[in-house]
């Protein structure tokens, strides 16, 4: 199914390749998309600077490369470098963790659209919007080719949503489910394909059904049944509660990461850890290509927007110190704090973040200093979140 949906999209999006990467950089992406103006010369916004110290020397990358077996920097000492604000009584403004009722109706309206069911419509024709259930068989010139067939399995297409070729979706609406009947299509020129670039081309469809949502309502036994195991709601009123806590500690996190990345003072950053974010988005984005099949560059310029590397690594250089200066604020607190984690802290992280007790293969990716450095940026959060005072 997955060769007739690419044979007939415009293009391919993302996939995560492993979750908890995926995570950590959407964390760290959120945090410093955004933050402050642009700094010249690797100046940050509170004139720190970067050390002029050795580069990788080409070698490769490791996630736990540089990090010691307390997931600290190894021979860094953030205290040398930052210089604290008084994070025991730091005052997060009302706008921030205040929450509205609309903020709160919304995140329960997706946990509701989540675990709607479907309902198979066969009683009226396709209109734009409508999800529907269909099969294919596409040919060009007659001839069926590899890729262009649903075999008979159905697949689900939203019409303005899905992006199919050229106008393949809106030519469902007017049909009914139940009719087969051609749709014809131009494939692009640059498709990518020489049997199809510029081609015309028929696709044999049957509409099968329209798919409809059905969401449930917002009731104590539906929060019993559904949302009690991994949240411990029971009611709706706690349910109400629960969204309105976690909501507000995200808001607040945000803002204490954006402090941290603007606010925080900090003399210099030593060169390895910016080398190290550059080479960690260079890794990231060379597993999504190898997961495509494609070299680096070829991957970037199709889906990423970049002509090369270099423009890559041009475009995010600030942000590469900026994610470093994060890391070293972090460490900072945990030296002033005294903030550890140990392997049963790793465990425990990983059984109530990610649930599950066994995180051998994810330790023999990135190695246990990596999973260390990542649940001590998360128990600082903790204890940063937990310090706050609320104007």
């Amino acid at each position: 199914m997955m060769a007739v949906f690419n044979a007939l999209r415009g293009g391919a999006r993302l996939k995560g390749r492993n979750i908890l990467i995926g995570i950590i950089f959407l964390t760290m992406a959120a945090a410093f998309t955004g933050c402050g103006e642009k700094a010249e010369d690797n100046s940050l916004t509170n004139n720190s600077v970067v050390e002029e110290s050795g580069e990788n020397n080409g070698i490769a990358f490791s996630y736990s490369n540089g990090i010691d077996e307390n997931g600290f920097w190894q021979d860094v000492t953030a205290l040398d470098y930052v210089e604290l604000y008084d994070y025991n009584s730091f005052a997060i403004p009302r706008e921030v963790h205040s929450i509205s009722d609309d903020a709160v109706q919304s995140e329960l309206d997706a946990i509701l659209e989540y675990y709607a069911s479907s309902e198979q419509i066969t009683d009226r024709a396709v209109v734009d919007g409508d999800t529907v259930n269909i099969d294919y068989v596409g040919s060009v010139d007659g001839v069926e080719f590899d890729g262009g067939s649903t075999g008979g399995a159905g697949t689900e297409v939203t019409i303005g949503v899905t992006s199919y070729i050229d106008n393949f979706l809106e030519q469902l609406i007017g049909h009914n489910p139940g009719e087969t009947f051609d749709i014809n299509v131009t494939f692009p020129e640059d498709y990518g394909q020489d049997n199809l670039n510029g081609k015309e081309a028929v696709f044999v469809t049957t509409i099968n059904y329209i798919s409809s949502p059905v969401k449930p309502e917002l009731t104590d036994d539906f929060v019993a049944d559904n949302l009690s195991a991994e949240n411990g709601w029971i009611t709706v009123s706690e349910a109400r509660n629960g969204v309105y806590a976690d909501l507000q500690k995200t808001a607040v996190q945000s803002y204490i990461q954006e402090y941290l990345v603007n606010s925080v003072a900090v003399k210099s950053v030593p060169n390895k850890l910016v080398e190290y974010q550059k080479n960690f988005m260079i890794d990231y984005y060379q597993g999504y290509a190898d997961s495509y099949g494609m070299e680096l560059e070829e991957f970037l310029s199709t889906f990423a927007g970049f002509a090369s590397l270099e423009e890559l690594l041009e475009s995010s250089s600030e942000d590469n110190v900026q994610s470093a200066k994060y890391s070293l604020a972090i460490q900072a607190i945990a030296e002033d704090a005294k903030i550890t984690v140990s392997a049963e802290d790793v465990a425990l992280y990983f059984k109530e973040a990610m649930g599950t007790d066994d995180y051998s293969e994810y330790e023999e990716s990135y190695g246990l200093p990596y999973l260390k450095q990542v649940v001590l940026g998360n128990s600082v959060m903790n204890y940063l979140v937990e310090h706050t005072v609320q104007e």
